[in-house]
């Protein structure tokens, strides 16, 4: 799914700055670049389509871009972006809003407005068609130019999911780009309702969806804590039992299901990592929280259908697993 759009080594040093400007504003939109010193300009851009959203990787040398009216009037993708900041420095004015984030944090600006930017790093960058957002421009104008967490709520979850999305994005399929644009979309609107204090304005199933992710989100952080029970994660997120046990039947699963499928999952890469290979399998299925090793066996085979003693012989490959 990833493609790569541009990469300043397959153009001559003096070319590469307007093939940027010319590729960019395919890719992104139109806008004027200007280097910042006398140094060779470096940058690469790769991208993902997610149905009608894109997520891209932007790596770039000092410079500094804007977006005019005149630039508006050529053409307008009339997007709304999110960029969440890798690597480097990076200024942002929009809106009247001046914002410096840094690494780990968001930022928030609308392809319809100019604006002016001042970069030297790596961004993550997340473009959605505005008539997906479903929050209004007047309250949407307040966001712009505004450094928002990457490091906690919801701010965190999309800045996971964006840097997932950079990690491993060869090993999704064409067919889960519009599944993971509803994720994108779902995550956006809800930070965005969040931070505007007007939650109630996002739609149900979004607020659903983003609660699901967050929920999971927070069940792997805690796999290995034997006090993750259903009730914990209940309080943890201010919900009923009841309803955390409705969200997750809306998945097809239980929350004691997804649970021990994740812990099964975490021993599983335990076991077939060399650098584990003479930990016992006791210890690894104590700390996914399996107390009694019978049970491990028997719930590790029920999943993936063989023992985890065979598992890890196979795994590793060359019979030296220890096999306890």
């Amino acid at each position: 799914m990833v493609q790569k759009v541009f990469d300043s080594d397959d153009f001559p040093p003096q070319d590469a700055l307007a093939a940027w400007a010319e590729v960019t504003s395919d890719a992104v939109m139109p806008t004027s670049f200007q280097r910042l010193d006398d140094d060779i300009f470096h940058g690469r851009l790769s991208a993902m389509s997610l149905g009608p959203v894109q997520a891209s990787v932007i790596t770039y040398h000092s410079f500094r871009s804007s977006r005019t009216p005149k630039l508006i009037r050529v053409s307008d993708p009339e997007c709304f972006h999110v960029g969440l900041m890798r690597s480097g420095s990076h200024v942002l004015v929009q809106n009247r809003q001046h914002c410096a984030p840094q690494p780990g944090e968001l930022t928030f600006f609308d392809s319809s407005r100019p604006f002016d930017c001042w970069a030297d790093g790596e961004d993550l960058l997340l473009q959605l068609p505005r008539r997906l957002l479903p929050l209004s421009d007047c309250h949407l104008d307040h966001m712009l130019s505004r450094t928002l967490s990457g490091t906690r709520g919801v701010g965190r979850l999309l800045a996971t999911f964006l840097t997932h999305l950079a990690e491993d994005g060869a090993g999704y399929r064409p067919q889960d780009g519009p599944r993971l644009g509803t994720v994108a979309v779902d995550l956006v609107t809800t930070l965005l309702a969040h931070c505007l204090d007007r939650e109630d304005e996002a739609p149900a199933d979004s607020r659903q969806r983003a609660m699901h992710l967050r929920i999971t989100s927070f069940i792997q952080r805690h796999l290995a804590d034997p006090r993750l029970t259903v009730h914990a994660i209940a309080a943890a997120h201010h919900i009923s039992v009841r309803s955390l046990h409705r969200l997750f039947q809306q998945h097809d699963t239980s929350v004691q299901a997804w649970i021990r499928g994740q812990r099964l999952e975490r021993c599983r890469r335990d076991l077939a990592d060399p650098l584990k290979r003479d930990v016992p399998i006791g210890a690894i299925a104590a700390r996914w929280g399996f107390s009694r090793p019978a049970d491990f066996t028997r719930a590790f085979r029920t999943h993936h259908g063989i023992t985890p003693s065979a598992y890890r012989h196979t795994a590793l490959g060359d019979g030296t697993g220890t096999h306890r």
